[in-house]
C-alpha cells in the first residue's frame, strides 16, 4: 500500500485532473472565448467619422466554440445577432480547423479524466510498475498539456491568422462592410491555459511523491536499531 505521503499528494493531484475536467467542459460550452469590437467602415467612410462619432460605427462581439452574439452599429442604432458555428457559419469559417480544435478539447477532458481515476488509484489501491503506476501518471498528464497547447495554438492561429472575427461580422451583411476593430482572449479561453499549468504542477506532484524526506528515513532507521537492538 503507498505511504501517507503519496496517498496525499495523489489525492490532491487526483481532484486537480477532475477539477481540469469541469473546466475545459465548462469553457467548451461558453462563449467567452474572444470579445472585440467590430468597425462599420462603410458606414463611417460615408460621412467621413472621426472620434467620438466613430463610437456610433463600432459594434460589440463575443464568441466560443459553438456559438455567440454581436451588436452591430452602422450609425443606426445596434443590431443584437446570435449565431451558431454548425450549422450557420460552417462555410464562411475555416471550419476543418475549428473542428479540430474542439476535437483536441474533447480529447483533453477524456485524458484529464483518465488520470484523474489513475491518481486515485494510485493513492488508495496497489498499483503496477507499468502505465498503472507513475509511468502512467506522467504519460497522461504530459498528453494534457499537449492538447492544452494544441488548442490554444489552434484556436488563436483561426482567430489571428485566418481573421474569424471579421468572418463572423460580415455574414450575411450584403450591404455594410464590417472590420475587426478591436479584439482579445477572453477568460475561457485563458482557462485551457490554466489547464495547462494545472497538468504541469500534476508532473511536478508526481516527483514530489517519489522523494523520501529525512524524517520518513529516520523514522525507518529508528525501527530498524530498535529491532536489531532486541537481538542482544
Amino acid at each position: 500500500m503507498p505511504s501517507r505521503q503519496k496517498k496525499i499528494i495523489f489525492s490532491v493531484a487526483g481532484v486537480l485532473s477532475f477539477g481540469c475536467v469541469l473546466v475545459v467542459a465548462a469553457a467548451m460550452g461558453s462563449q467567452f472565448w474572444v470579445q472585440g469590437t467590430m468597425l462599420c467602415t462603410t458606414g463611417a467612410q460615408l460621412v467621413n467619422a472621426t472620434g467620438q462619432e466613430l463610437d456610433k460605427f463600432v459594434g460589440r462581439v463575443n464568441y466560443g466554440l459553438f456559438h455567440g452574439q454581436t451588436v452591430k452599429q452602422c450609425g443606426l442604432g445596434g443590431r443584437p445577432f446570435r449565431f451558431s458555428f454548425f450549422p450557420n457559419l460552417v462555410d464562411v469559417i475555416p471550419a476543418s480547423l475549428h473542428v479540430t480544435v474542439i476535437f483536441f478539447c474533447g480529447v483533453l477532458i477524456l485524458f484529464s479524466s483518465v488520470a484523474t481515476g489513475f491518481f486515485m488509484y494510485n493513492a488508495f489501491g496497489s498499483p503496477y510498475e507499468t502505465l498503472h503506476g507513475p509511468l502512467g501518471l506522467y504519460l497522461w498528464n504530459f498528453v494534457c498539456c499537449l492538447c492544452s497547447c494544441l488548442v490554444m495554438i489552434l484556436f488563436a492561429s483561426e482567430v489571428k491568422l485566418h481573421r474569424l472575427s471579421d468572418h463572423i461580422a460580415n455574414f450575411n451583411e450584403g450591404t455594410f462592410m464590417y472590420k475587426t476593430h478591436t479584439e482579445q482572449f477572453d477568460h475561457s479561453f485563458w482557462l485551457i491555459f490554466l489547464t495547462f499549468l494545472v497538468h504541469g504542477l500534476n508532473i511536478l506532484l508526481i516527483r514530489v511523491a517519489g522523494i523520501q524526506f529525512p524524517f520518513q528515513e529516520a523514522k525507518e532507521s529508528d525501527v530498524n536499531t530498535g529491532a536489531s537492538d532486541l537481538m542482544y
